[in-house]
């Protein structure tokens, strides 16, 4: 055998025993995990410190790239390198058995210390994961590479130096073996995970919604045009944004879930259960999120009816005023059992809007994607700022004693939303027919409503588009303008006024760090 086809046929063996090892190491930390705590598997707590660790332009260019998917590309590129590291390991451990199953180990290290430093660590437990399979990926390693290489006694006796020869059946029947075991252990990892998040979604599908005191107001007809391509008033919840930290949801169990209110200016800290929340007097609303990682023209936007606990109540029992009233304290940081921090100003909170802890969305209880069993929601300001999913811990202070998770990667402390439209139809580089085409969308400004909307074609006079009714200053607004559309390439262009006045602002700005401007428009050709 050649040199260059020996080295090739170590590289393999040693590739796939590294995979090998890698693979076993996984599976049983996820095997540990499901019986410790799902959230301390290493590619989650891992993924975790990465995103942490991530600079907020990177993070908003995922968001940007990939949308919802940003999650499953960051846990891919772990395995992926993962996968890279492991073949470079298997190699290393045929010529040095001992240092191959030593760089397993260090992974383990880095996992475990991953684990600890992560916000919602419960202790030494969460290293276990890592460590354990850690200590089986090494010793896999070590038996895998000991029957890749050739038996150099055995063939020192046959009188061969170093032909290449090595046991390929003993090296297969080991690969074997230990694929076959780390895919058990992967699956009653899999297994016990499922089950420990029985309870919560147990919990959920039990969980029977009271009427609200307060219901939603009645939405005008005809606030939902009837013009193909625009989007739905109200957002179904399956097809709701979803932007967030979380690469694993929280499955939270709704009967041991709690609240705490407590910190500066608040002379009765509180504790509440779900029931107890429950048992409140609830409001109903209309009311539309927005994502500051939202482009102009962006899809991170949708409005649902919400079911809640009016927040300022809460606050003002637990002995909470407003700083405009003499109050302490100007941000109120929420907390969700993930680790997650978010900073909104008191007065905000407490100045009469419909800010709640949200319980139900769309008229079933939230789903675990928007935060069962509870989370936060505060018109007009964006979602980083005021809709803490999985909310567990609310505390009073200021903004100059404390920085929140965004504000600490450089976003603005105070995200008031600003005022946006969108064209949803025609399409970009869409091809409508010459003739009468219908141009529509919707815009918003949450809190202060939509007063007017104006289209542009190319450099043409802005011309107003027909407003449908305005649910409520808290809600997005459609609007629609026929369109005589004539043969070419055609830019059109849309901007809105809000109830102050204020007209959207074409000067440009990135999502960073208090939310996209500038106006959205569309390129499109008519035959």
């Amino acid at each position: 055998m050649s040199n260059f086809r020996r080295t090739l046929s170590r590289v393999a063996r040693g590739g796939a025993a590294g995979v090998l090892a890698a693979f076993s190491s996984l599976a049983v930390a996820e095997l540990v995990a499901g019986l410790v705590r799902p959230a301390a598997g290493p590619v989650t707590v891992v993924g975790g410190a990465v995103i942490d660790r991530t600079p907020a332009p990177v993070k908003d260019f995922a968001i940007r790239t990939f949308g919802e998917n940003d999650k499953v590309v960051l846990q891919l590129g772990i395995l992926a390198v993962l996968v890279l590291f492991a073949v470079a390991l298997g190699v290393l451990a045929l010529y040095h058995r001992r240092a191959g199953a030593a760089g397993v180990l260090l992974f383990g290290i880095v996992g475990a210390v991953a684990a600890l430093g992560r916000p919602d660590s419960t202790g030494i437990g969460d290293a276990l994961p890592s460590i354990v399979g850690a200590v089986a990926g090494a010793f896999a390693l070590y038996v895998l590479a000991g029957k890749a290489v050739p038996d150099r006694a055995r063939e020192a006796e046959a009188g061969r130096d170093g032909d290449g020869r090595w046991n390929r059946r003993g090296f297969l029947a080991a690969a074997g073996v230990t694929a076959a075991a780390a895919a058990s252990a992967g699956a009653l990892g899999r297994y016990f995970t499922g089950r420990r998040g029985e309870g919560a979604v147990a919990s959920r599908a039990n969980l029977v919604l009271p009427a609200p005191m307060s219901p939603a107001p009645a939405v005008p007809a005809g606030v939902q045009l009837k013009v193909a391509g625009i989007s739905p008033f109200t957002t179904p919840n399956r097809d709701f944004y979803r932007v967030d930290t979380a690469l694993s949801v929280p499955k939270v169990d709704a009967g041991t879930w709690r609240l705490r209110i407590h910190g500066r200016g608040v002379p009765r800290p509180r504790t509440y259960g779900l029931d107890e929340l429950l048992a409140r007097p609830l409001i109903e609303r209309d009311i539309t999120l927005t994502c500051v990682s939202n482009e102009v023209g962006g899809p991170y936007i949708g409005t649902a009816r919400w079911l809640g606990v009016p927040l300022a109540g809460l606050l003002r029992e637990a002995g909470v005023r407003p700083p405009s009233e003499g109050g302490a304290a100007d941000q109120l940081v929420a907390r969700s059992v993930d680790g997650m921090t978010l900073g909104s100003p008191v007065e905000d909170v407490m100045d009469g809007r419909d800010a709640m802890l949200v319980v139900g969305m769309n008229g079933e209880p939230l789903p675990f994607d928007h935060g069962f069993p509870v989370r936060m929601l505060v018109p007009g300001l964006y979602g980083y700022v005021s809709a803490c999913k999985w909310i567990t811990d609310i505390e009073l202070t200021t903004f100059d004693a404390y920085d929140p998770y965004w504000v600490k990667r450089k976003w603005a402390r105070r995200a008031p939303i600003k005022t946006q439209a969108r064209i949803d139809t025609p399409k970009p580089f869409a091809r409508p027919d010459a003739g009468t085409v219908t141009i529509a969308g919707v815009a918003w400004a949450q809190h202060r409503g939509i007063t007017r909307v104006e289209v542009r074609i190319d450099d043409g006079p802005w011309e107003q588009a027909d407003l449908a009714p305005q649910a409520s200053v808290d809600t997005w607004r459609q609007w629609s303008r026929p369109w005589r559309a004539t043969p070419g390439g055609h830019t059109i262009t849309v901007r809105a006024t809000d109830g102050t006045g204020q007209v959207q602002t074409e000067q440009r700005a990135r999502t960073i760090p208090d939310g996209a401007s500038g106006r959205h428009s569309v390129f499109v050709t008519v035959p």
